[in-house]
């Protein structure tokens, strides 16, 4: 329903007892929007304009806007909640606790100890969320393949590449937005980058 709102980030109101909010002004209306201190702290400061990418959560007992200061974010965020148990304050702990690429190279490599850091995630959540994430994350590549034949890749793994790439198909990226960014990370990343390095290097292509 919602990409972004951009307005005037009117007040932050930190650590309160449930939990961190923004409230963001567009259009004389006042949006009360829920975050993580990772993203609180990359936000504007207060009377500055600034742009938070959303998620509209309804549910019975609950209806609310979540926001995030980059549209990976928002959409691993979607992603998580996918999993059965983990809700807003699971997904929004683990993207305090983890940068997107840290996490999502978390799950691709079933590191189960390090999700497990994040605080209210067990280990036995931790291996739900990576037994039910690891295959949306990764097997994209057949439903909207890229075609690299022009990117210089001889001094990386082909299996790498491929791996990066589905994972910005699965954040909703489009082919246009994808090839541009793995070229950008495969000449950054250096020699016989693993897919986690070349995803970073992406994410921060696309960020910019």
């Amino acid at each position: 329903m919602y990409d972004y709102i951009k307005g005037i980030l009117v007040q932050k109101h930190q650590n309160t007892p449930k939990g961190n909010f923004v409230t963001l002004e567009c259009n004389n209306i006042g949006y009360l929007i829920e975050t993580n201190q990772r993203s609180m702290s990359a936000f504007k400061e207060v009377g500055k304009d600034c742009k938070i990418y959303v998620s509209l959560t309804h549910r019975e007992d609950f209806m609310g806007l979540c926001g995030f200061s980059s549209k990976e974010d928002r959409d691993l965020f979607n992603i998580l909640q996918s999993v059965s148990g983990v809700g807003v304050k699971v997904a929004l702990v683990l993207l305090d606790e983890f940068s997107g690429y840290e996490l999502i190279a978390a799950v691709i490599k079933e590191d189960a100890k390090a999700l497990s850091r994040a605080k209210g995630v067990g280990q036995k959540m931790a291996q739900k969320i990576i037994l039910e994430l690891k295959d949306k994350l990764i097997n994209w590549q057949e439903k909207m393949p890229v075609d690299l034949s022009d990117v210089e890749t001889q001094n990386v793994d082909t299996e790498d590449v491929s791996d990066a790439q589905a994972v910005l198909v699965s954040l909703g990226y489009t082919i246009d937005e994808i090839k541009p960014a793995i070229k950008s990370a495969v000449a950054k990343a250096g020699k016989n980058p693993k897919s986690e390095e070349i995803l970073k290097q992406a994410l921060t292509y696309l960020a910019q």
